[in-house]
């Protein structure tokens, strides 16, 4: 009710913001204005990876079409989930951007209402969920292939350890993805490797307390889980700290992790998040982003991957699990395994 109440308030308060969003644009003697949302702030990999693609698309179409420079602003809405309605209605109530780009699985519930009170803004969100809305384009990746690639390695470390076969997620929040496919896709990933393997599963409650993922690091290697895997934000590093003063090991998600703590960091589940930005992007600037579709991207696409290259991978973990890697990593690439999509 309060966001309903908060979103009349908007049209009464802006009455002729569909009015000024039309003079703005028909005003302008150059081209589209972008403004980037970050649901947190560019200190995340995964988001700066988000504007580094917007803006290499800009750049790009303008060096081709010099009269129709895009513009593009970024704004971080940092970590108070609860402000980043409030902030992006504003944007929109504006009319100063013919696009508004973010990235965050919780962005469809957030910008469904901020779409209706202004039926003329754009959306273009990654990481993201939402069929049928005209004036919206999401693409999601398959996180169950990501989730599954980074439970196979977790499970093939900790077996080749010796220890129990348990494995540990430490989750900054619960969320529809994550309780629906990343989990079960990394479940499904080690008990490929031995069907007796269990996921210890525990939350932190935000994405930036380190101390806090710490603590509960420390208790999930106490309890027989070996290596670990932190989809967390800026909480991870506890994750990794914890896990390097105990000789326990971590794989990384969405970005290369590696260099983060050699050794400890043995693996990398990664998304392609800057191509898909670009990608879409460029798209929207050339007048071809297909408003109102939800594509979902995997691995065979490249917009998902391990990373089974890097120096400090091979040197981080034995040759028969950098083999088995190579050869579920290879069966990915080609289109011969796929992982179905569950709803989120």
């Amino acid at each position: 009710m309060k966001f309903l109440v908060f979103f009349l308030l908007a049209i009464l308060l802006f009455p002729g913001c569909d009015n000024r969003r039309n003079e703005n644009r028909a005003g302008r003697n150059h081209g589209a204005s972008i403004v980037v949302f970050i649901p947190g702030v560019l200190a995340s990999a995964i988001y700066q990876m988000l504007a580094d693609g917007v803006t290499r698309a800009a750049a790009e179409f303008a060096a081709s079409n010099p009269e129709l420079a895009p513009s593009v602003t970024v704004i971080e809405g940092g970590f108070n989930q609860a402000g980043w309605q409030s902030q992006i209605s504003t944007l929109a109530a504006s009319g100063d951007f013919d696009l508004i780009v973010s990235s965050n699985p919780s962005m469809p519930d957030i910008i469904t209402p901020v779409s209706a009170a202004f039926p003329n803004q754009k959306f273009l969100l990654l990481d993201a969920e939402l069929a049928g809305n005209p004036n919206v384009f999401t693409l999601r990746y398959n996180q169950r292939e990501q989730g599954f690639m980074a439970g196979y390695i977790a499970a093939l470390a900790a077996l080749e350890a010796g220890g129990a076969k348990r494995i540990g997620l430490v989750a900054g929040q619960e969320y529809p993805a994550m309780n629906n496919i990343i989990l079960p896709g990394y479940t499904e990933g080690a008990r490929a490797v031995h069907p007796d393997f269990e996921v210890d599963f525990r939350i932190v409650g935000n994405w930036f307390d380190a101390a806090r993922a710490a603590e509960l690091a420390g208790a999930m290697i106490r309890g027989g889980a070996g290596v670990l895997l932190p989809i967390a934000g800026g909480a991870g590093h506890g994750v990794i700290q914890a896990a390097y003063e105990a000789g326990a090991k971590v794989v990384w998600f969405d970005t290369n992790g590696y260099a983060l703590r050699p050794g400890t960091v043995i693996g990398s589940a990664i998304l392609r998040q800057d191509r898909a930005a670009f990608e879409k992007t460029k798209l929207f600037l050339e007048g071809n982003l297909p408003f109102g579709r939800a594509e979902i991207v995997g691995t065979a696409d490249g917009f998902v991957d391990f990373i089974d290259d890097d120096p400090l991978f091979i040197a981080a973990v034995s040759e028969n699990i950098r083999e088995r890697m190579s050869l579920l990593t290879a069966r990915f690439r080609s289109g011969e395994l796929q992982l179905e999509e569950r709803g989120s």
